[in-house]
């Protein structure tokens, strides 16, 4: 131990006790210690003794003062700050993972999909910090840390902190602040008002180094790298990285920009641009762009590459459209499309909303007018026509021939013919939340059923086979056919599909295997190759050897901006090459806010500068509290925020934790912790003190849990392979502890919720052939069942008076039915309150909002649409020949 350690060490022991050194950097040293009076584990950071005395203790502590409130999930917080003997230091948590020099200097270059993830969940922390006022000024892997996944910024303002409180004198020093690899032009030369294109520029340089495996400049000393920031153009990341989009290699070149009003305005902006294909075109060149033999003016390179990029795109649009003279060769043409202007495509449902036929000649689509019914638009006519009778479809199919379209509609699998007709019912067991159908070239048909798995009918009608694929509690949903019914690709996964396979089921030997982990979809193309769609919206395609049923190679992207509103892609092809797709958001920003409802559906958001992502959330009893499920890659934990600008602060860190339920006095956040044989119920003190608790386990996976209003129940909503999806279970906490069952049936229970006195439970049932909102009484279940919806009804909750039930309708109304619950239970009637903002995200399986206990409206978790102001994704690209550029892109 050195003498300075033993100093510090002696000067902190009545707090820290400092165990071990952890590493050094240009202004710090930093010690793994051990907080006395919290008994955790904590870095202790300390200032480098010359810093130190050039700063002093009063201007340091009084400026490092501003950086303690900042709160945010992807923001490392600081315990403490403080003077001892002569040393300056600061407290953060201690983080047991790994910095991102780490992963760099082990992985050298980042999987494109994780380099993006990472620099967003960056961006959204400096987004925060800046709106607060607070730059970084120091953004570089060493100061991100990883922790199962998610990236946290670490000494957040501590640069910002040391160059206010030391001023002139820390220039006359020759300290810097800031790394030269990852500073920007006005940093490097010395501007002390940097804002907040200077910290983008610092994330671009780190994106493109977990991209590309170097910074954009290198050298052999400091100031041969300073001037190459001052003097050089940064060369496109599409150099080093070919594999690069388009849209991330402008968007990082733009960050890069030597000039701050020439970056992105905020590192929201940047954030936005790397999940938007289409917003960077005029920087989008390659690589081949930047081979010039000698320097070329910067500006007049960019006006002309933008104006051929306009009159390629405007030529490409005008050859799609018209047509193109006989024996041309073919070109990749893409528009956006409306598929009418008297009715919309519906979004915002589980479950396909478009079809192409195999000749690509006609678009079969779900409407948006409220009845949910199909409708069929030639490509060469701009008004299409309805398919009577087939109200409440989804998942819409054409049969090989493209004569038949195959669609779910409640529990059935029905089929139509493509100019009308009646709807011929095929099968009555299939799943219309999750499920999806291919139609084989044998004229067979495979489905998702009810319990999950894949079954078999033929087009013609009759017997249904069994299941086709083991039932083992995942949810094996949405196939896609092979050609000569070799087989069917599709997605395997629980719960919000963190866990997501691509899947093929051979037909001929029975055998399943898997193809692409971390993907929601996947197709076999007619060139020869699997296509595939992740939860980021990527596209990814690889050769696929349809006699062994093997990826010939690792998938690469082709391209990226699918919408997975609800987790589903959306997206279809013909045989000839036309592509359409949905363009938007990805599943992993899907939740990025909470806001109130009133009765007359009037909206106002919380906290603005507050994003999640999240996947749930409970209202504390006292109205002031929220608990909510956060979701980052892989990993999941419970948050609690202070409603509505207070604080946000993570509760639960065991990255398996998910849907949280407040006991009754607001004491304990119940939540389900994921495990692999099953799942367990946990509790925790909301203000985070004591352990992890179980309260209640069973060998089912759980998927909601609610508290009773007397404390008395715990009320369960598992997943049950064997006899359906969505059963009910209660634990009595007040008895035995044992999980008995309270609704089971082979149909799909959802939705469970007590009413304010515990003595009736609400929820929804498909055993009518479409989901519909029942009542029984509580505990004892077997005592009767009154209906509430008529015509279809979900998500069920109490009104606080208990006088009251609400539930959504097939048409996205919230509906209050007003309700006599004496001795007798009954309906005195129904009527809708408000219709649902577009901007109100619906989770099909869980609850998707909370009355306040004021009782006066509503939270709900808002989409990007809402957060961001605009319409949302709900683009439909209509891409010509794409299989030209698929196979170019490929190398066959």
């Amino acid at each position: 131990m050195t003498e300075l350690t033993q100093q510090l060490r002696t000067a902190l022991a009545d707090r820290y006790v400092v165990e071990r050194e952890l590493g050094a950097g240009g202004m710090a040293t930093v010690y793994l210690a051990h907080d006395v009076k919290h008994d955790r584990k904590v870095a202790l950071k300390v200032l480098r003794p010359e810093l130190a005395a050039v700063i002093g203790a009063e201007r340091f502590l009084a400026e490092i003062k501003v950086t303690a409130n900042l709160q945010h999930p992807h923001i490392l917080p600081l315990h403490d700050s403080g003077e001892a003997s002569s040393f300056l230091y600061y407290v953060m948590p201690y983080v047991e993972g790994e910095t991102l020099r780490e992963k760099l200097d082990r992985e050298k270059q980042l999987g494109i999909e994780e380099a993006v993830e990472i620099t967003r969940s960056v961006a959204a922390a400096l987004d925060y910090a800046h709106r607060h006022d607070v730059i970084h000024r120091d953004i570089k892997p060493e100061n991100i840390l990883i922790h199962d996944g998610q990236p946290t910024v670490a000494d957040f303002g501590i640069a910002l902190a040391v160059s206010h409180a030391g001023g002139a004198r820390l220039t006359e020093t020759g300290l810097s602040i800031g790394t030269p690899h990852y500073m920007s032009p006005e940093q490097a030369m010395g501007d002390r008002e940097l804002d907040a294109r200077s910290d983008v520029y610092s994330l671009g340089a780190m994106l493109y180094e977990m991209l590309t495996g170097d910074p954009p400049y290198t050298g052999s000393t400091a100031q041969a790298i300073v001037a190459k920031v001052l003097t050089e153009k940064a060369p496109l990341a599409t150099v080093a990285r070919p594999t690069t989009p388009p849209h991330v290699a402008g968007a990082v070149q733009k960050a890069l920009e030597k000039l701050p009003a020439d970056r992105f305005s905020s590192a929201a902006d940047f954030s936005e641009v790397l999940i938007r294909p289409g917003a960077m075109a005029s920087l989008a060149v390659t690589a081949a762009d930047t081979a010039v033999a000698a320097p070329q003016p910067v500006l007049d390179r960019r006006f002309i590459a933008a104006a051929a990029v306009a009159v390629l795109a405007v030529a490409a649009a005008l050859w799609g459209w018209l047509g193109r003279p006989d024996g041309a060769p073919s070109r990749v043409a893409r528009h956006l499309v409306v598929l009418a202007d008297s009715v919309g495509l519906r979004s915002g449902v589980n479950g396909d909303m478009f079809a192409m036929s195999p000749d690509g000649s006609r678009i079969v689509f779900v409407s948006d007018d409220g009845t949910g019914q199909l409708w069929v638009r030639r490509l060469d006519d701009v008004r299409p026509q309805p398919l009577l009778g087939t109200e409440g479809a989804r998942w819409p199919t054409f049969s090989p021939d493209g004569r038949w379209i195959a669609f779910i509609r409640g529990t059935r699998l029905e089929k139509i013919r493509i100019d009308g007709g009646a709807t011929i019912t095929l099968a009555d067991s299939a799943n219309i939340s999750f499920g999806g159908s291919a139609w084989l070239d044998n004229d067979t048909i495979l489905f998702s059923d009810l319990a999950f798995g894949l079954r078999k009918v033929s087009a013609a009608g009759g017997a249904v086979s069994n299941n086709l694929t083991p039932l083992t509690g995942r949810g094996e949903i949405m196939p896609t056919p092979l050609p000569g019914s070799r087989g069917v690709i599709y997605l395997s996964c629980t719960s919000n599909c963190v866990d997501a396979e691509i899947r093929v089921l051979d037909l001929e030997s029975g055998e399943v295997r898997m193809l692409f982990a971390n993907a929601l979809r996947g197709w076999y193309l007619p060139t020869g190759h699997v296509l595939f769609v992740r939860r980021d919206g990527a596209a990814l395609a690889a050769p696929f050897d349809l006699s062994s049923l093997e990826l010939e190679s690792t998938p690469v992207p082709v391209f990226d901006g699918v919408e997975v509103l609800t987790l589903f892609p959306q997206l279809a092809f013909s045989d000839d090459g036309t592509l359409l797709y949905m363009t938007g958001s990805s599943a992993s920003a899907l939740s990025l806010g909470v806001m109130r409802v009133d009765r007359t559906g009037q909206v106002t958001e919380i906290d603005s500068a507050w994003t999640g992502p999240f996947n749930s959330f409970a209202v504390g009893p006292d109205g002031r509290s929220l608990a909510v499920g956060t979701e980052t890659g892989t990993s999941r934990d419970i948050w609690i925020k202070q409603l509505d600008r207070g604080p946000f602060t993570r509760l639960t860190f065991s990255g398996q934790d998910r849907r949280p339920s407040w006991s009754p006095d607001g004491r304990i956040v119940a939540f389900i912790r994921d495990t692999l044989t099953g799942g367990d119920v946990y509790g925790k003190q909301a203000d985070g003190s004591g352990p992890d608790t179980v309260l209640a386990s069973t060998e089912r996976m759980i998927q909601a849990v609610e508290w009773s209003a007397d404390g008395a129940w715990l009320i369960l909503r598992t997943d049950n392979a064997d006899e359906g999806r969505g059963d009910i279970l209660g634990v009595n906490l007040a008895g035995d502890n044992v999980v008995v069952p309270l609704v089971t049936s082979p149909y799909e229970e959802l939705h469970p919720a007590l009413s304010p006195d515990s003595r009736w439970i609400a929820y929804t049932s498909s055993e009518s052939g479409q989901q519909e909102v029942y009542v029984r009484p509580f505990p004892e279940t077997a005592r009767g069942r009154w209906q509430i919806s008529i015509s279809g009804g979900t998500h069920p909750r109490w009104a606080p008076n208990g006088r009251e039930i609400y539930y959504l309708s097939p048409d996205r109304n919230m509906m209050v039915a007003r309700i006599d619950a004496g001795t007798m239970f009954a309906v005195l009637d129904r009527a809708p309150l408000f219709a649902l903002d577009q901007a109100i995200g619906i989770d099909a399986w869980h609850t998707s909002y909370e009355p306040t206990p004021d009782g006066r409206g509503f939270l709900f978790i808002a989409t990007p649409a809402r957060i961001t102001g605009g319409a949302g994704g709900g683009r439909l690209v209509l891409v010509d020949n794409w299989f030209t550029e698929l196979k170019e892109r490929l190398g066959n």
